[in-house]
């Protein structure tokens, strides 16, 4: 079957250079079996993972982002002071106020005067952020923007939680992008929520619903995931939602050249094989040794199409993820 004629983006913007960042302590997963006594091998079993990283308890995501942001500044050969715009994507603040993209921007010792903000849409936060850097390019407002997803997932886990506490690992990752000529952009992007399955993943501390004040107990700061109503909810909305996002950009399965998914667990990665009916040749799963790393998840997947020449010019991609809210975002676009 010959490949479809690829239409022209409806939004453009390159990708023009990706990094990442990674903690010191790489967690194998014998090291949980003995920690949690459990039999050599459960763990790897239950979660899909080799190994995973976790920062220590006094790190800095600040710091861990702007190792991102450097390592993608080398890899494109660019200056810090072409940045004109950082927007931090991440699930999680460095705090509350201010934003976490200043603290970023600090810590990278970039120069002072760059605009930036914070987009929050959980795991899918990168796919929103380049939907708007897209939108913020076309107009000329900034030409060189940086993403910076940065996660350490590790802080809210809740040990007593087996379902949950062994997926998790920390990174953070950078996408550097800017308008570029309009052969490379947007082909289509599909966000969508779903409320009714707001609390089946969340953290509930951390804004005006529970505080000192409202009223507040420890596990309010930790990661809440029921699991199973989770998985089934959001594996009965997502073969409609890969329909319409096909749909809307035009093209076939088999016209998509790499697909780049929210590495979330080692099930929802087989769903989209054996589901979703995603070639193994397209599909990049680095799951077994990064854990689901939250909003740097499927940044991190990307730095590792690019890096392995799976993220080409000409050949449509999609990055594609399900989030809390419950949330699906999806994007197909050219490199």
């Amino acid at each position: 079957m010959e490949n479809r004629a690829v239409g022209a983006p409806v939004a453009a913007i390159k990708i023009v250079a990706t990094g990442i960042a990674l903690p010191g302590e790489k967690i194998v997963s014998s090291e949980l079996d003995a920690r949690l006594g459990k039999p050599q091998g459960y763990v790897e079993r239950r979660s899909g993972i080799a190994w995973r990283y976790h920062a220590a308890h006094d790190a800095s995501q600040a710091e861990l982002a702007a190792g991102a942001l450097h390592d993608a500044l080398k890899a494109g050969a660019l200056s810090p002071s072409s940045i004109d715009l950082l927007i931090c994507a991440s699930a999680i603040a460095v705090q509350a106020l201010p934003c976490s993209a200043v603290h970023i921007l600090k810590a990278a010792k970039m120069p002072a005067g760059v605009a930036g903000f914070d987009i929050n849409s959980s795991c899918v936060s990168f796919i929103s952020a380049l939907e708007v850097a897209a939108g913020l390019l076309s107009t000329g407002a900034y030409r060189r923007i940086a993403i910076v997803s940065a996660d350490i997932a590790s802080r809210g886990i809740d040990w007593n939680h087996e379902e949950s506490s062994l997926i998790f690992g920390d990174g953070a990752a950078c996408a550097i992008v800017e308008r570029g000529d309009g052969k490379s952009g947007i082909l289509a992007s599909l966000i969508e929520m779903y409320p009714d399955g707001s609390e089946l993943c969340e953290i509930r501390a951390g804004g005006t619903r529970r505080n000192p004040r409202a009223g507040m107990n420890d596990s309010d700061f930790l990661f809440h995931m029921q699991g199973k109503p989770l998985f089934r909810y959001a594996s009965s909305l997502i073969e409609d939602y890969f329909a319409r996002l096909l749909k809307k950009s035009g093209l076939r399965l088999a016209d998509i050249g790499t697909v780049v998914p929210h590495q979330a667990s080692h099930l929802s990665l087989e769903h989209m094989r054996k589901r979703l009916r995603v070639p193994e040749s397209a599909l990049i799963d680095v799951y077994r040794h990064y854990g689901n790393q939250v909003a740097a998840s499927i940044p991190t997947a990307l730095h590792e199409a690019v890096i392995s020449g799976r993220f080409t010019p000409e050949k449509p991609a999609m990055l594609i993820g399900t989030a809390a809210g419950l949330t699906l975002a999806g994007m197909v676009l050219l490199p």
